[in-house]
């Protein structure tokens, strides 16, 4: 497949907006359940199939090139939502003056050497050791041991002054238990190691990705966000294989340690959220916001994308995951815009995901709507799916927003499937467990599929995964329940509530102060 200029892909967007508008046309109401005259006079009711297909087939098109993070098409991608955003008319966030929330990325190259010499062993890049972050490292000297490095209690840095000297930490934290949840807490002792003047982090690794998966990892470039206020860039952290504790005596006092790094070489990769606001209509209820929330991100290009690919199509164009998601979000906006419900809405396309849930966690550090006016996010994305009789939805039993969603689902002659592949972890994998670790409640409204098998691995980053293969009879369908599903929520008298006893209930209740 071919390459193309900047200038021609932002000639793309012009062309693709003028043809959204000369292609569509109303389509008929979809066949629902016992509606009313009145509910099927709401927007999504009418919503056009042929418009649907045109922002997927523009999003997913080979000219953005997979959408990469930090890369010039993830950058159209972004303003061609902004675009959308204008024409519908939604308000910029409070202090903006344009829909694009910045962040500015780094790209980190991996490491190409890097020893840890511990008495007579020799640790090695890509054995034994992985270097995580920082700059060009030779340092020697004792270690300092703070347990997991994540407090300044008893069990952390109180009573010791690590400025100058190497630190070492137990990998993970006593709740990190899937990879999300690893690498949140990883990224949070390397912050509070380098605010401290630590010279280098070890963290011993014994967690439950496999060390060859962490090694592989490692040996790609990722997506960083710099830490703010700190030396973050220099300080060297690395990861120790510490299966069945082989290496304990790095805990212990008085050990001295050798690191030796090339470092992983840091550039500038700018991103953006896309932001924008749908005022509700109730004068008290306005003040609360609804979040709709999709990644328009992909993988990129070639040895990018991580998966397999053939010299004749190199492009991950990702047109499940999630240009799907996407347009699902462009077209709820557009349906409530027109006719707006009770709640705020803020409509949010996140960069990042692909690469650590980036642009989610940026947004949840700052955000553009306070958190506690914050009720809920309905985020949607997804694998794929393999069957397109249901959506799936990860956390309805857990969010407070079944009936709603259920009634959506069926209107629009979709079953619901809940939690569907439990042995993934789903929940705390995309976007929505950033605004949950927050306390907000947050599903994810996925397209139909009841386990990871065939029919989800032919497309789930795969370069094939084109917009010629969708099933648009379905996306139209997933997008009007969607669009539904958004307003019958923002028009609940209540707010949801986290289910009793939920891993993020209390959370909820330290953000709403219940």
């Amino acid at each position: 497949m071919q390459t193309y200029s900047l200038a021609t892909l932002v000639a793309g967007v012009l062309l693709t907006s003028a043809s959204v508008q000369a292609q569509t046309r109303p389509a008929k109401p979809a066949t629902a359940r016992t509606k009313t005259s009145s509910t099927t006079n709401l927007p999504e009711f009418s919503m056009s199939r042929a418009e649907i297909e045109a922002h997927t087939r523009f999003l997913a098109s080979d000219e953005l090139m997979g959408r990469r993070t930090g890369e010039p098409g993830n950058q159209v991608a972004a303003r061609y939502i902004a675009e959308q955003f204008r024409k519908l008319g939604l308000k910029t966030p409070p202090g903006q003056t344009d829909y694009l929330q910045p962040i500015s990325f780094e790209k980190v190259k991996a490491a190409t050497s890097g020893t840890l010499t511990l008495g007579n062993d020799s640790l090695r890049l890509g054995k034994e050791l992985a270097v995580m972050s920082g700059g060009p490292t030779n340092v020697s000297g004792e270690v300092i041991y703070v347990g997991y490095g994540l407090t300044d209690g008893e069990d952390g840095y109180k009573g010791r002054d690590v400025k100058g000297r190497i630190v070492v930490v137990q990998g993970g934290s006593p709740e990190a238990k899937g990879p999300g949840e690893i690498f949140r807490a990883s990224a949070e002792k390397r912050k509070l190691a380098s605010q401290k003047g630590a010279a280098a982090l070890i963290e011993l690794y014994s967690e439950s990705i496999p060390w060859g998966f962490v090694n592989q990892y490692f040996s790609r470039e990722q997506i960083s966000v710099p830490i703010e206020g700190s030396n973050g860039a220099a300080m060297a952290h690395v990861w120790v294989n510490n299966a069945n504790n082989q290496y304990k005596q790095l805990k212990e006092a008085g050990q001295t340690v050798t690191l030796r790094t090339s470092g992983r070489p840091r550039s500038a990769a700018p991103s953006a959220n896309v932001a924008g606001i749908i005022e509700g209509t109730d004068p008290k209820l306005k003040n609360e916001y609804v979040i709709l929330s999709a990644h328009f991100d992909h993988v990129g290009v070639g040895k990018q994308g991580g998966s397999a690919y053939q010299p004749s199509d190199s492009i991950f164009n990702g047109t499940r995951d999630n240009a799907f998601g996407t347009v699902s979000v462009l077209e709820a906006a557009k349906a409530l815009s027109q006719q707006r419900p009770k709640r705020s809405i803020l409509v949010l396309a996140l960069t990042g995901e692909e690469v650590g849930l980036l642009g989610s966690r940026y947004y949840a550090e700052h955000p553009l709507v306070p958190l506690k006016q914050t009720v809920f996010d309905l985020n949607t994305d997804g694998a794929g799916y393999n069957d397109t009789t249901i959506v799936s939805v990860i956390g309805l039993e857990r969010t407070g927003a079944r009936a709603e969603i259920e009634t959506a689902a069926k209107t629009f002659g979709l079953g619901v499937f809940a939690e569907p592949a439990p042995e993934q972890g789903l929940f705390d994998r995309s976007d929505n467990v950033s605004f949950a670790a927050k306390g907000i409640p947050s599903p994810t409204f996925s397209p139909g599929f009841k386990a990871f098998d065939e029919a989800i691995g032919k497309y789930y980053h795969q370069a094939i995964d084109n917009p010629e293969s969708l099933d648009y009879g379905y996306v139209h369908k997933f997008c009007q329940a969607f669009a539904y599903a958004a307003r019958l929520v923002a028009d609940r008298p209540t707010r949801p509530q986290w289910s009793a006893g939920d891993k993020y209930e209390a959370a909820g209740k330290a953000l709403y102060g219940q």
